[in-house]
């Protein structure tokens, strides 16, 4: 970075107003960076988002055949995302999702638990780590069968229903 974009840069940063956003710049090797950290609302209107799980709702599933379901919509269409909604749903032991089918598919991640996978009359067990893919239009259920409560990452394209596992 030359002299005149670093003045400029520096110039900036102590102009901006504090209660919106904290940077500093960082020289290494002549190579310059600058470093913000920005509310949580303002990331939001930025089409960038950038938050703790624990800070989103945990909705309990009121699908008919679902027990013991709860869902966070971690990013959703309201985020910025026209595609894909992500979602992290924890299953109490004995929980599960409804046997259904709908037309879009499902890309999931066990990230703890023991899920037992029912597709198209194949059932498989999975555990932290497994990844899964639910084709669309197949007959499906995931079925805690653990001692403690499972967790997986589930990624769908945006639909209608809003809490269809």
């Amino acid at each position: 970075m030359n002299s005149e974009s670093e003045h400029r840069l520096i110039h900036l940063l102590k102009n901006q107003k504090n209660n919106h956003k904290l940077c500093s710049v960082h020289d290494v090797n002549n190579f310059y960076t600058m470093r913000c950290i920005v509310k949580e609302k303002e990331m939001q209107q930025m089409g960038f988002k950038c938050v703790h799980t624990s800070k989103i709702e945990l909705e309990n599933m009121e699908e008919s055949g679902a027990e013991g379901i709860r869902v966070r919509w971690l990013i959703k269409k309201d985020d910025g995302a026209p595609n894909f909604a992500m979602r992290l749903f924890e299953l109490q032991p004995k929980g599960h999702s409804p046997l259904h089918s709908h037309d879009w598919e499902h890309e999931v991640y066990i990230l703890e638990g023991d899920c037992r996978l029912t597709c198209e009359g194949q059932e498989k067990k999975a555990s932290a780590g497994y990844i899964v893919f639910i084709p669309p239009n197949a007959k499906h259920q995931f079925a805690n069968v653990g001692k403690s409560k499972l967790k997986f990452l589930c990624l769908v394209p945006h639909h209608k229903s809003k809490l269809s596992l």
